[in-house]
């Protein structure tokens, strides 16, 4: 089985000078850099090699071609960005917390759990409340004065030995 071989019409071709260097996602920029590089001839190692990227990369970034056309490479892949099932909640925690702040991330994590039914770890819920803008305090052992250390106690005579 040979090599599908790549030409591109001219509305195409023009579509993927302009989009090769100004396309919003890197990842399609570099799609379509293979691209231009396979219509103007190089072999898939070659065009490979001058991208830095793997032959199956450029190998399914051909299937991606014949299966969609331009389309296909065109779209990053990136689409489905799954939300939060606290976010349907968020102006009832964003309530919760103002008019009662909380003291500290556990309390926040114990008062979401109570309002939302949602049961989630201090790091997500730091994450979460970052992107409410609310802030938490951050909380630490009080600090214990040191023990007495040889060095502050008063010195001894040096010849000074008990024996008991």
């Amino acid at each position: 089985m040979g090599w599908l071989r790549i030409e591109l019409t001219k509305a195409e071709q023009r579509i993927v000078q302009s989009e090769r260097e100004s396309h919003a996602d890197a990842c399609v920029r570099r799609r379509l850099w293979v691209l231009w590089l396979l219509h103007c001839g190089l072999k898939r190692e070659q065009a490979a090699k001058v991208v830095g990227v793997a032959v199956s990369s450029v190998q399914r970034d051909v299937s991606l071609y014949r299966g969609g056309g331009l389309e296909a490479l065109r779209t990053s892949g990136r689409e489905y960005q799954p939300t939060s099932e606290l976010a349907g909640h968020r102006e009832q925690i964003r309530q919760s917390l103002e008019q009662q702040p909380a003291r500290t991330i556990a309390e926040a994590c114990q008062r979401i759990k109570d309002l939302t039914g949602v049961e989630r770890k201090p790091t997500q819920v730091r994450q979460f409340l970052k992107g409410l803008g609310l802030k938490w305090q951050m909380v630490r052992a009080i600090p214990v004065p040191p023990k007495k250390t040889w060095q502050s106690m008063p010195p001894t005579k040096l010849g000074f030995w008990t024996n008991n």
